[in-house]
């Protein structure tokens, strides 16, 4: 009979100490948080013409997505929905790694870009945002001096 291994570490569930430890820091340490629920990675790349965030998302629906731009700060929110435990349709969960739940993640933009212009697509459970420079603000031009 096969023996099904895994040399990556499990994600345990809380243990009572855990839980201690972490309400712990989070009375002394206001920025702390443990890590909850989903929060995707993100990429940022720049190209010859601007940026290009990408954030992995594996099992998001862009449907469930929404990306607004306002004041300078770009803000992605959406949902990776857990599977279904309870119901007809139920299934049993006999080991989870994967994170579920809300995320929101704010990037703030740079004044080179054209806030105008941003696109938005997701292939492969990856979201690309293109964020195209503004033309007007970093084209290079010589001042003649007189």
């Amino acid at each position: 009979m096969a023996t099904l291994f895994n040399t990556l570490p499990a994600r345990r569930a809380v243990r009572p100490f855990d839980a201690v430890f972490s309400q712990l820091l989070n009375d002394t340490l206001p920025g702390f948080t443990p890590n909850t629920g989903f929060h995707p990675a993100a990429d940022v790349l720049e190209t010859a013409t601007g940026f290009e965030l990408q954030l992995t998302l594996p099992g998001v629906a862009k449907e469930a997505l929404t990306i607004d731009v306002q004041e300078g700060t770009l803000t992605v929110n959406g949902e990776r929905k857990a599977p279904v435990t309870e119901g007809e349709n139920a299934v049993k969960v006999r080991r989870a790694e994967s994170s579920y739940g809300t995320f929101s993640r704010k990037f703030r933009l740079p004044d080179t870009v054209n806030q105008n212009a941003i696109q938005a697509e997701m292939t492969d459970g990856v979201l690309r945002l293109t964020l195209p420079f503004d033309t007007d603000k970093t084209t290079k031009r010589q001042i003649e001096v007189r």
